[in-house]
Order: structure tokens, then C-alpha cells, then sequence
């Protein structure tokens, strides 16, 4: 069986919801990004998720429209309507989102509340994680 999404986040390394604002310049979210070792950022209203933040969109929206990331907003550039997955999924749905919508990060959300993100390398460690283990239990069984 799949791990779900929820054992994923209880297991990651950063606990914390790291998010920014609209308002917030690009400039102070890449630091933030940069800092924690991320490629994207949660974007936020008043407890709201109203988009994501990636390298990708900096990359795709700002540097290459001629864009200042210190004079840019996040919401120039953010990526809206998220799509989002809920705690009760398994990291092979969340496998198949992120490669059909060619997205590397998935916010969780649980009762409209953001409880955490997924990165692809997230899903792939975890995969990883799932076939030593099968793996070890074929062996085992094989030789036992």
C-alpha cells in the first residue's frame, strides 16, 4: 500500500508552513527560498491559499519579461488556482498529478486549511523508501 500524504508530511524535515504574501517581492521570497534550500513558496491571504510561488515562475514570468525581482510582487508572477491534495491521497496520486500537470509541488490542504506542501523529490524519496523495503520483504520471503 501507498504512503499516504499524510504520513509524508508528519516525516519531512521542515515542519513549518513557509509562505509569503501578494505584496511580498520576489526579491524577499527568493531569500526565503534560498535560506531554507526550497523551490517554492506557499502564497497567502489572510489564512488563504491564493497561490504558488516556484524558480520556475521567477524564471518563466519575471527575468525573462524584463522583470526586477526587487520591484516585482509576488502576485505578478505566482502561479493562481493551486491545485491542491488532502492528507487522505497516497504519494502514487500525487506521483500522477505532479507528472500529468507537470507540477514539482503540491500544497496540502485539509478542510480548506494548508496544512503543508509536497516537492516531487518528497514523493520520489518516499517512493525510494517504499521499493527497498518491498524489496527487502521479497528477499526475505525468497530466501526464508
Amino acid at each position: 500500500m501507498a504512503t499516504s500524504v499524510k504520513t509524508l508530511l508528519a516525516n519531512k524535515k521542515i515542519k513549518s508552513l513557509l509562505s509569503v504574501t501578494p505584496s511580498t517581492t520576489v526579491y524577499d521570497a527568493l531569500i526565503i527560498m534560498s535560506e531554507n534550500n526550497i523551490g517554492a513558496l506557499l502564497v497567502m491571504e489572510d489564512q488563504k491559499l491564493v497561490g504558488i510561488f516556484s524558480e520556475r515562475d521567477y524564471a518563466r514570468k519575471g527575468i525573462i519579461k524584463g522583470r526586477k525581482a526587487n520591484t516585482t510582487s509576488i502576485s505578478e508572477v505566482m502561479t493562481p488556482n493551486v491545485y491542491t491534495v488532502n492528507p487522505g491521497m497516497n504519494i502514487v496520486e500525487c506521483m500522477e498529478i505532479m507528472s500529468s500537470r507537470k507540477f514539482r509541488h503540491l500544497p496540502v490542504v485539509d478542510h480548506d486549511t494548508v496544512i503543508g506542501i509536497l516537492s516531487v523529490g518528497d514523493i520520489v524519496t518516499a517512493l525510494i523508501i517504499e521499493q527497498k523495503t518491498h524489496i527487502n520483504f521479497l528477499e526475505s520471503y525468497i530466501s526464508g
